[in-house]
């Protein structure tokens, strides 16, 4: 059964994986320089993200696909302290607004893996 906070969150992962491929450029800007192939990874990215918002709202495809955000918020890690520690990969947010976003991720988690 689908649940309109499962709902929702499956709309915040789909509309981000739009946006993924859509403007890349801005994905691609803050990401770290040691991570290759910056614009194949954003489009992936934003595909799987897309695929994974759909996923879980089908029983079958729940659990791979709620593991599967996990995943991806755990990879976005690095981004998000590259963000922190590097000005131009910043986008001129302030300091408080970056570590909000890296807060973000940890209640992201939270809220992704109280379904399994």
């Amino acid at each position: 059964m689908i649940t309109w906070h499962l709902g929702i969150l499956s709309f915040i992962f789909g509309a981000a994986g739009l946006i993924h491929l859509i403007k890349p450029k801005v994905f691609m800007r803050v990401m770290p320089l040691y991570i290759p192939f910056h614009k194949l990874i954003v489009y992936i990215s934003g595909i799987i993200e897309i695929i994974a918002s759909i996923g879980v709202l089908f029983e079958k495809t729940k659990m791979i696909s709620i593991w599967t955000i996990i995943t991806l918020l755990i990879l976005f890690f690095p981004v998000h302290i590259h963000m922190l520690a590097n000005k131009k990969a910043s986008l001129n947010f302030p300091k408080s607004i970056l570590l909000l976003r890296l807060f973000l991720q940890f209640a992201l988690l939270y809220w992704a893996g109280s379904y399994l």
